[in-house]
């Protein structure tokens, strides 16, 4: 109930726009989640326009196989409560493709982007291993890749772990010194240590062996768009385009 009033109050606030294929003329607009700030995968730029590698992808994907969307940006929590009670019909948010989510009735497109989870710690910290962390508070992101990482971890290195509904809020709390690292996708944090001037710093050793993102949606209902995603995407990554959305941010 707590995860449906979310979605409903988010949909109130939402950022959304809606692009149109020209390959099918049948009227349908797919409804599709997304968060609110995970760059370089969905953020608002400084033109105020909502950008990133999973906007683009689809948009590609979604013009390669001629259908129309509404993306609404809710945020990650809210994003997935939407589509788990059918507000929207799929997901596009740098979800992980993970066991415990396909079990519980995510059903995930191929993937699309390959990303580890690392530890991230304050520019001046000394701590350059798990060792480091006994005794001290990891932050992570709930619901997240990350925070399965830091959860794997924290009994064999002795630390304990705090949840927060968003990644700024997270890498504050290293900042202002109150957690001794957090747990994040790399590329999410390299970008924003980057991009932001975050006083933060990822030391060497400290990821996971990475596992791929995907496009979910939670009922076979809706099976029809996660074909054409999975059609698009091949299609894209042959023909160039899905490389030059990767370069465009990434490079």
């Amino acid at each position: 109930m707590k995860k449906f009033i979310m979605a409903m109050a988010a949909a109130l606030m939402v950022f959304s726009f809606t692009s149109c294929g020209s390959k099918k003329a049948d009227g349908k607009v797919w409804i599709i989640a997304t968060d609110t700030v995970f760059r370089p995968f969905e953020y608002t730029n400084e033109k105020n326009e909502f950008v990133g590698i999973d906007v683009d992808i689809l948009a590609a994907v979604a013009e390669d196989q001629g259908f129309k969307y509404d993306l609404q940006s809710l945020g990650w929590d809210a994003g997935v409560a939407a589509v788990q009670v059918g507000q929207a019909d799929a997901l596009i948010a740098g979800a992980t493709i993970k066991q415990s989510r396909i079990d519980s009735g995510w059903i995930f497109s191929d993937g699309y982007y390959l990303a580890t989870q690392t530890f991230v710690v304050a520019a001046d910290s000394s701590i350059s291993k798990f060792e480091d962390l006994k005794g001290k508070n990891v932050a992570v992101k709930n619901g997240t890749a990350g925070a399965d990482f830091a959860n794997s971890l924290k009994d064999k290195y002795g630390f304990t772990v705090t949840v927060f509904e968003d990644s700024p809020t997270m890498y504050q709390d290293v900042i202002l010194g109150n957690s001794a690292a957090c747990c994040e996708d790399t590329p999410i944090m390299a970008d924003n240590i980057k991009s932001a001037g975050l006083a933060l710093k990822i030391p060497a050793g400290m990821e996971s062996e990475g596992a791929p993102y995907g496009f979910a949606i939670m009922n076979e209902d809706r099976r029809e768009l996660l074909d054409m995603f999975n059609k698009g995407l091949e299609n894209i990554r042959a023909n160039g385009k899905y490389q030059a959305i990767l370069d465009k941010y990434l490079k």
